[in-house]
């Protein structure tokens, strides 16, 4: 089954990574381009990943994960290479509120990290439902060529148009004849 697309807003959301290793650096790097609300639970850390904690001020605890960790949190990534761990902390949130994405684990997961392009403002996700991230990877480059830069400047003048005039069919029909304009000038 596929998985829902949704878009989180980040700022009240708190968020735990358990593990410390190349893997989990990959996640915290998408998380830190939504939020800095994030702790590091992890025995064993890699550089990077201590180093992108210090620079973006992250609580990192170097132990073991135990049950009770995720109390407070809003949403739980589980970066390791131990199974049973993952499960066992996916079954720990079954019943509270707290989402879970365990990593090359699917069954252990309540979301799943798309292969995304942000330039600005526009974020474009790609999702294959855990079938083959090689494939959404690839999407992601294509469309990550084509998009342009001048993009994020264009939804900067449109979100501060959009504050000037009022709702209506006419406001609808001006931005859209703005959009039109910008794909007609920068997709051919």
């Amino acid at each position: 089954m596929a998985y829902f697309p949704a878009f989180i807003e980040m700022k009240n959301v708190r968020a735990l990574l358990i593990g410390g290793g190349t893997i989990a650096q990959e996640k915290l790097d998408k998380l830190l381009n939504f939020t800095q609300d994030i702790s590091i639970i992890t025995l064993e850390v890699n550089e990077d990943v201590r180093r992108l904690s210090k620079t973006h001020n992250l609580t990192l605890e170097k132990r073991a994960y135990e049950r009770g960790d995720i109390d407070g949190f809003d949403m739980v990534v589980v970066a390791t290479n131990t199974v049973a761990l993952h499960q066992e902390i996916y079954e720990e949130t079954r019943g509270t509120r707290t989402l879970v994405n365990s990593v090359d684990n699917t069954e252990y997961c309540d979301f799943i990290f798309p292969s995304y392009v942000q330039k600005g403002d526009l974020t474009v996700a790609f999702s294959t439902g855990g079938a083959s991230p090689a494939f959404a990877k690839k999407m992601r480059q294509y469309f990550e060529k084509n998009i342009p830069d001048s993009v994020e400047n264009f939804l900067v003048e449109l979100k501060k148009l959009r504050k000037t005039m009022p709702k209506g069919k006419s406001r609808m029909r001006y931005f859209e004849a703005l959009v039109e304009g910008y794909f007609s000038k920068h997709f051919k």
